[in-house]
C-alpha cells in the first residue's frame, strides 16, 4: 500500500507572519521551491520512501497569518497528483454560513479534510455548547455529511500569540459524543501535556484517531508507552517542515527502528491512513 505521512505542512509560507517564519529555524530555499513546485515535493517524497502526504492547511490570520487563500493554494497544489497529495484546508470557527463554505471547500475545491487549530484560532472545540462559537455545530454536521475528517490540533504550540489552554484534547470529547459519524483526528496526540487524555479518547470512541506527528520518534514510546496496544487507532505523521522536524526520511527511519511489531507498524504507516484518508474522491 505504501506509507502515508498524515501531517505535512505544505502551506503558503508567504502568508505567515515574520515572527512565525522565524520559528522554522531550518527553513531554506529548497523548501520554498517545493511550496511552489509540487513536482519537486513529489520527488522528495520518493526519496523519503513515502507514497502519500496529507497537506495540512488551516486559517489563522491573527496568530500565524494564514487566510482563506490557503484553501485555494492547497487545492491547486494537490491537483498535481490527487492520488498522492491529500488536500486539507481550514475554516474559521466564527465564519458566517459555515455549512455553505464546507460545501464549497469539498465540492468546488476538492478538499478531503478540514483542519481546526484551537491554540491558533483561539477557540474551544466544544464552543457550540456554550454559544461562544455556535457555527462549529454546522461545521461538524457538514463534515459529517460529506464524510470528510476533521483534524484538530491537540497539545501545545510554540508560535507567538498561541493560547495553549485551547489545546487540551478533552475539549474534543463533546464533539466525539455529539457527532458519532464524524471522523476526528487528534493531531500530535496532545503532546507534551495531554498524551494520556488523547489515548483515552482514541480508545473510547470508534470515530477518534490518534496522530503522532511532531513527536521525535525516539521518544514516541516514552510519550505513548501503550502504543503497540492501540496500533489500530494510530496514524503516522511527521509535521515536516515544522519546528524540529528537518527531514521526513530520517523521521520515518527512526519510527521503523522502534521496537514495535511489524504488523503494528504496518497499521500505523499504511493501513490506518487508508481508512481515514481513502484514495481520491474523484
Amino acid at each position: 500500500m505504501g506509507v502515508t505521512d498524515c501531517h505535512v505542512h505544505i502551506n503558503p509560507l508567504w502568508e505567515m507572519r515574520p515572527d512565525a517564519v522565524r520559528i522554522l529555524a531550518h527553513h531554506d530555499r529548497r523548501i520554498e521551491r517545493m511550496l511552489r513546485e509540487p513536482e519537486r515535493f513529489l520527488e522528495y517524497l520518493d526519496r523519503c520512501g513515502v507514497e502519500r502526504a496529507v497537506l495540512v492547511n488551516y486559517v489563522a490570520e491573527e496568530v500565524i497569518g494564514y487566510t482563506e487563500k490557503a484553501n485555494d493554494f492547497v487545492s491547486e497544489y494537490a491537483s498535481a497528483d490527487p492520488e498522492r497529495l491529500i488536500a486539507v484546508g481550514g475554516i474559521r470557527p466564527d465564519r458566517r454560513a459555515p455549512a455553505a463554505e464546507v460545501d464549497r471547500l469539498v465540492g468546488t475545491l476538492g478538499l478531503r479534510a478540514l483542519k481546526l487549530h484551537p491554540p491558533h484560532q483561539l477557540f474551544r472545540p466544544n464552543g457550540y455548547l456554550d454559544g461562544s462559537f455556535p457555527g462549529l455545530k454546522e461545521i461538524y454536521e457538514a463534515c459529517e455529511a460529506h464524510r470528510i475528517p476533521i483534524i484538530v490540533h491537540t497539545g501545545t504550540s510554540v508560535f507567538p500569540r498561541a493560547r495553549n489552554k485551547f489545546g487540551d484534547p478533552l475539549l474534543v470529547e463533546d464533539v466525539a459524543v455529539d457527532f458519532p459519524e464524524l471522523t476526528i483526528v487528534l493531531a500530535h496526540g496532545g503532546r507534551p501535556l495531554w498524551m494520556e487524555t488523547a489515548v483515552f479518547l482514541a480508545r473510547r470512541f470508534p470515530n477518534v484517531w490518534l496522530e503522532v506527528s511532531g513527536i521525535p520518534p525516539a521518544r514516541l514510546l516514552e510519550y505513548f508507552p501503550r502504543l503497540a496496544g492501540i496500533g489500530e487507532k494510530v496514524l503516522f505523521g511527521t509535521d515536516w517542515p515544522g519546528p524540529g522536524v528537518k527531514d521526513i526520511r530520517a523521521n520515518l527511519e527512526a519510527f521503523r527502528s522502534l521496537p514495535l511489531p511489524a504488523d503494528v507498524q504496518q497499521q500505523i504507516l499504511e493501513e490506518n491512513p487508508r481508512k481515514v484518508f481513502p484514495r481520491s474522491r474523484n
